[in-house]
């Protein structure tokens, strides 16, 4: 008999609708899922796990809450899409706008990678200018323009990560080092009158979680301001999990324009992008850069998305969600460094990384490429097979809720005490 993965390898590409699903970075086959709630995920062979990847960051409540569930199956029953506008946009958009002050006007797309392609038009079309900057080790979804890695030096050409796309739009993408504050400003000395806008995750969650280095994000503010390119903060991650105005509230610096996900669908497929209002009302069919979508703001998803951020408003939501992991952290340091396994941790509020390294702190892409993949693998299939469930990744940020317990940071910490010694001793 085929296993629920075998089966689907016979009728999708890989066996998986986005490719880190499929455990080729740590080996063996996923596990399929069929319910989750709280922080537990239940299997379809009925096994449960506590959850820390939270469907990549949206789940910050918690699996399947109830209010978010009554609040989406209420408006599914009056219809599901209307390819027309609705209340329940406006109620998003202007929530969105008081939560984040750099955002003066949000368009809503449905997917991050719609969000980033989107906010790169329109920072191309405002600017007049075609070449944009980025960072080794941020992921801001799959349009062409953005899979494309570095060339043997900052001002090469870059070479694109995937057949598909075309060579020549490599001509217009810089790839820089992220945390690298001086690289960027020789750049933007070099080039800046050609450079359109700077996209960046403020906190990188897609080479594991690696934090800004002290005055980098400020100096992209800068090096934009000087050249009249636009700064592009792709908050699709961090947005309203790392603190209710994202991490451009926390690091102190205002973006022109932000993207968003995650969070604001509430577990449907969502994405927005905004900010200062010259810039977005060159936005059709205010302004001639064009871009669409039949179910953008579609009321199901604006509806769970409105419920979740009423939730998360509440007093202390995000200091007891950045307690929780920090704790979480401590004590997985500390059972590492008793079982002598190199261990560095890195996390911001609801947001965390686990790295199987003698660095005392990860902060560039090359550390992050230099920690133990292997340990890893190794380390991700024994807590797999101990109830808890990491993203099947070494290169992939791990996501706390308000619906982990204290009982869950013992049984997991528990869990990773015998794992631990067993790698120690492998």
């Amino acid at each position: 008999m085929l296993s629920l993965y075998q089966d689907a390898c016979q009728y999708i590409p890989g066996g998986v609708n986005s490719p880190v699903r499929a455990f080729r970075s740590v080996g063996g086959e996923p596990v399929f899922f069929k319910k989750a709630l709280g922080s537990r995920i239940t299997a379809a062979d009925g096994r449960s796990f506590i959850d820390y990847v939270g469907s990549w960051g949206p789940m910050i409540l918690g699996h399947a809450h109830p209010q978010v569930i009554a609040a989406v199956q209420k408006v599914a029953a009056d219809g599901l899409s209307f390819g027309a506008p609705t209340e329940l946009e406006t109620a998003l958009a202007r929530r969105v706008v008081e939560l984040m002050p750099s955002i003066e006007l949000v368009r809503f797309v449905s997917s991050g990678t719609e969000a980033t392609m989107s906010a790169i038009r329109l920072a191309r079309g405002f600017t007049g200018r075609d070449t944009i900057v980025k960072f080794e080790g941020c992921y801001h979804g799959h349009s062409d323009s953005l899979l494309i890695k570095a060339g043997s030096g900052a001002l090469t050409l870059g070479v694109p990560t995937s057949p598909g796309v075309p060579k020549a739009l490599a001509a217009h993408t810089v790839t820089l080092n992220y945390n690298d504050a001086a690289q960027v400003r020789d750049v933007f000395a070099k080039i800046g009158h050609q450079i359109a806008c700077v996209i960046v995750e403020p906190v990188a969650g897609n080479m594991n979680c690696v934090p800004p280095v002290p005055d980098f994000l400020q100096t992209l503010r800068q090096e934009c301001d000087r050249s009249g390119a636009l700064l592009i903060l792709d908050e699709v991650m961090t947005g309203f999990r790392v603190a209710l105005g994202g991490a451009q509230a926390v690091y102190g610096v205002r973006p022109d324009l932000t993207t968003l996900g995650k969070i604001i669908g509430g577990g449907m497929p969502v994405g927005a992008f905004g900010g200062r209002r010259d810039v977005m009302e060159h936005l059709a069919p205010l302004g001639p850069v064009y871009q669409a979508g039949t179910l953008s703001g579609n009321p199901v998803a604006m509806a769970a998305g409105l419920t979740t951020l009423e939730l998360i408003s509440a007093p202390g939501f995000h200091a007891r969600l950045a307690a929780t992991t920090d704790t979480l952290m401590q004590r997985l340091a500390t059972a590492a460094a008793r079982a002598d396994i190199p261990l560095a941790t890195n996390h911001v509020c609801g947001m965390f990384g686990l790295f199987f390294t003698g660095e005392r702190q990860v902060d560039t892409f090359t550390k992050v490429m230099a920690s133990d993949a292997q340990r890893f693998k190794r380390f991700f299939h024994a807590m797999l097979d101990a109830g808890v469930y990491l993203a099947p990744s070494a290169f992939e940020a791990g996501f706390l809720s308000a619906a982990h317990t204290p009982e869950d940071i013992d049984l997991t910490v528990a869990a990773a005490e015998k794992v631990f010694a067993g790698l120690h001793s492998a």
